[in-house]
């Protein structure tokens, strides 16, 4: 895709989501990072309403192994997976206190190597946490990355992270990972996108197949109507 055709979605999405942010609720490295591996397979929302508590609670890596997995895995019980989410934290924030000193490491090699931390929460991490520029790919990022041509339908997800890099200036990655994922969680979604309002549809592939299908549907629902309407005219 050519670097003018680029700039006109990044534009364009960012006109329409000027204020994209992290909806994860954290006030330090360490709540974001717990908040991330939380939000895996669950929507940001859910895990704002189980961290309000939960930060209140567990201040520290030490907190959290001060206290047995199944009390932990009761105050995360909402959460999808909580189990195994559960058994991750308390292994991640022991890992935190034996190498690191209690603290979040910056670096993104090291950050992937703490447990339930891939490479979508470490980028998350140090984007907002750090200052770091960096695209992390989650489900909606994927999402209009391939709609909008962006990246292959085929593509991985650590493809579709490399061309949004190749592709997006280097300053501009975080704050276009945030308009991205705002683009595909209140817009461009899964089910039912804004195809009809969306000012990106005449370079999104997606978008002009589900609307030509649309129209071919009203077609085809319109037809017994018409016939019926022309029976009656020739009745008199």
């Amino acid at each position: 895709m050519k670097v003018a055709e680029v700039r006109h979605i990044l534009d364009t999405i960012g006109d329409l989501f000027p204020d994209a942010h992290c909806e994860l609720n954290h006030s330090n490295a360490f709540e974001l990072t717990i908040a991330v591996l939380l939000s895996a397979q669950c929507t940001d929302a859910t895990v704002n309403k189980v961290t309000e508590d939960l930060f209140q609670k567990y201040k520290t890596p030490l907190d959290y192994i001060s206290v047995p997995l199944e009390e932990l895995e009761g105050d995360i019980r909402r959460i999808g997976l909580f189990r195994n989410k559960a058994k991750h934290i308390q292994n991640l924030c022991a890992i935190l206190i034996e190498q690191y000193g209690g603290e979040v490491p910056e670096a993104h090699d090291q950050l992937v190597t703490l447990p339930g931390v891939g490479r979508k929460t470490a980028n998350v991490v140090v984007s907002n946490a750090f200052g770091v520029p960096a695209i992390a790919v989650d489900t909606h990022v994927e999402r209009v990355a391939k709609r909008l041509a962006l990246a292959g339908w085929k593509d991985s997800v650590l493809e579709v992270e490399k061309k949004l890099m190749k592709a997006v200036p280097r300053d501009e990655w975080t704050l276009t990972h945030h308009r991205l994922i705002f683009f595909g969680r209140y817009h461009c979604k899964a089910q039912n996108p804004k195809c009809q309002l969306c000012p990106l549809l005449d370079v999104c592939r997606e978008g002009k197949k589900r609307m030509k299908t649309s129209t071919i549907r009203k077609a085809k629902d319109h037809r017994p109507r018409i016939k019926e309407l022309e029976m009656k005219k020739r009745m008199g």
